[in-house]
């Protein structure tokens, strides 16, 4: 029987596309400038590589990832640019961010049947600012436990340990919860490795490009989906 709900924070409680995509224009156009290079294909295909390439390893250092790409075309930069740069970013990131319109009462309606909790990464800053999801007082009132993971020794997901403290912290096995997560291999595959049963949301009115994979997950587009998990306890 599933007794708690857990939940990754961005794009799945929270939309920051907009946020991220203002952040992302900032410092692509600051870097190309400071780096000097005539064309912007030159810039933007490395660039495209080492973050994609940063995500993949679950590194989500800002600074590291600039660092990587001054390396790349030969250049280095003061880190206190860096500092002040990914301060920045993260200011157009949490400006950018709203709640989905449903999750409110979606998590009202789910806490009258289950604990609630959140595992999310952390978002790779050093010692400013806190997490984005401190910005929605009203969310975490629902919450049981809060796993933010990445940092105080704890590796960010997919790694199995953010998965196990959850668990720990509501006193509960991996039959007696589900997961639901936006990204693919973070999410969704760490989850399911972990023995959790993962529910994967592909929220409708966020314009992105899916993985294009065969699973038997189950998909939803909306939140509000989420009103009747008895089906997932009959599986158990």
């Amino acid at each position: 029987m599933i007794k708690a709900v857990i939940f990754d924070f961005g794009q799945t409680l929270v939309d920051s596309s907009k946020g991220f995509r203002a952040a992302e224009k900032q410092v692509q156009l600051a870097i190309f400038k400071d780096l000097g290079l005539a064309s912007w294909e030159d810039f933007i295909h490395p660039y495209r590589e080492v973050r994609t390439r940063f995500k993949g390893l679950s590194n989500f250092s800002r600074i590291a990832m600039w660092k990587e790409v001054y390396a790349f075309h030969g250049h280095t930069c003061d880190e206190t640019i860096h500092k002040k740069r990914e301060k920045r970013y993260w200011e157009e990131v949490k400006n950018g961010t709203n709640l989905f319109p449903e999750v409110l009462s979606v998590l009202e309606n789910l806490a009258r049947k289950y604990d609630l909790a959140v595992i999310t990464n952390t978002e790779g800053q050093t010692d400013y600012d806190e997490h984005r999801i401190n910005r929605f007082p009203r969310l975490l009132e629902y919450f049981k436990t809060i796993v933010i993971a990445g940092e105080s020794g704890v590796p960010p997901k997919p790694d199995p340990k953010p998965f196990e403290l959850c668990l720990n912290n509501l006193g509960l096995g991996k039959e007696q919860v589900v997961f639901v997560g936006d990204d693919w291999h973070i999410d969704i595959q760490g989850a399911n490795k972990y023995g959790i049963t993962a529910i994967w949301l592909k929220h409708h009115t966020v314009p992105r490009k899916w993985p294009r994979v065969s699973t038997s997950v189950p998909v939803i587009s909306n939140l509000e989906e989420l009103t009747d998990l008895n089906w997932i306890g009959k599986d158990h």
